[in-house]
C-alpha cells in the first residue's frame, strides 16, 4: 500500500463500496474515513443525488471542521459538486438537464419499460422514475427499497438491459446505463464516472496520476468501469468490508 499513501486524493464510489446499497455508513467505516481525512483528501462520486450522500454520510460524520475541507462530494456522476465552505456544505456547480430534455427522457423511458414488459410490483418503495435534476433515474422497486428486496430483483440485469436497449432505439442524445442494484441512470451523452474523474481533476486541480479510485463495480458493464478510461489507478472491492481493509492499510 506504500504507493497509495503517495496519492493526493482517494476517490470512492458510495453504494456497495462505502455503504450497502442506499444504506448508511456504519460506525467502523465512519471512524476509518475520519482518520483518512486527517491525512488525505477524499472524494465521493456516485450516481445518486446529493440527498443520498446527506443520508448515507453527512448525517453520520462527526469530525472537526478543518478536516471537513478535505472532503469533496460529486453526486450524479459529478454533474454537481459540493464542498465544505463557511461552516456549511455548499453547491459549487450543478449541470441540470433542461425541462424539454427531461420530458423526452421520461416519455422514452416509460415506453421502453412497457416494451421490455416491466411489471410494477404491488408494493413499491418511493419513486420508480426520479428526477435528480442533472439525471433521470429508474429504480425497479422504488428508490427506498430494502436491500434484501433489491438483491432479489433483476439480479442478472436482464430486464434493465432490455429497457436500455428499447430506450436507445427511441432517443439518441442521452445515455442510459445500469446504476445500482435496481436502477438505470440516464444522463447526457458522455456523462459517466470517467467524466466525473475529469471533473475532479479540473475542479480540484489534482492530476489523475495523484488519484486512487476504489469501487465495487469496475467489472465489465459495471457503473464504475468507465473510470478505467481515464488511466486512474483503481482497486476493485466486492463490499464495504473490503474497503475498510484497504483504508486501514493506507492509514497504517
Amino acid at each position: 500500500m506504500g504507493i497509495y499513501r503517495r496519492k493526493e486524493i482517494i476517490v470512492f464510489d458510495l453504494d456497495g463500496t462505502l455503504a450497502e446499497s442506499k444504506g448508511v455508513i456504519d460506525n467502523e467505516m465512519l471512524d476509518l474515513l475520519e482518520e483518512l481525512l486527517k491525512i488525505k483528501k477524499i472524494a465521493v462520486i456516485t450516481g445518486g443525488a446529493y440527498p443520498q450522500i446527506e443520508k448515507a454520510l453527512l448525517s453520520r460524520i462527526n469530525i472537526s471542521e478543518p478536516f471537513l475541507s478535505n472532503l469533496y462530494l460529486f453526486p450524479t456522476d459529478a454533474t454537481s459538486f459540493y464542498r465544505y465552505e463557511n461552516n456549511t456544505w455548499t453547491n459549487i456547480y450543478k449541470e441540470d438537464l433542461e425541462l424539454e430534455g427531461k420530458e423526452k427522457i421520461i416519455k422514452a423511458l416509460k415506453e421502453s419499460m412497457d416494451e421490455a414488459d416491466y411489471q410494477k410490483y404491488e408494493k413499491t418503495y418511493g419513486e420508480i422514475i426520479e428526477d435528480r435534476g442533472s439525471q433521470i433515474t429508474f429504480s425497479g422497486l422504488g428508490q427506498q427499497a430494502p436491500l434484501e428486496e433489491k438483491l432479489k430483483w433483476d439480479p442478472n440485469q436482464i430486464l434493465r438491459r432490455k429497457i436500455i436497449k428499447a430506450f436507445e432505439k427511441r432517443i439518441f442524445n442521452y445515455n442510459a446505463k445500469i446504476g445500482g442494484s435496481t436502477s438505470i441512470d440516464i444522463n447526457r451523452k458522455g456523462i459517466d464516472k470517467a467524466y466525473g474523474i475529469k471533473q475532479i481533476e479540473k475542479t480540484l486541480n489534482i492530476p489523475i496520476d495523484k488519484m486512487l479510485f476504489i469501487g465495487d463495480a469496475l467489472f465489465e458493464g459495471g457503473n464504475d468501469q468507465a473510470v478505467i478510461r481515464t488511466g486512474i489507478e483503481t482497486i476493485a472491492v466486492k463490499e464495504p468490508k473490503e474497503t475498510k481493509k484497504i483504508i486501514q492499510k493506507i492509514i497504517l
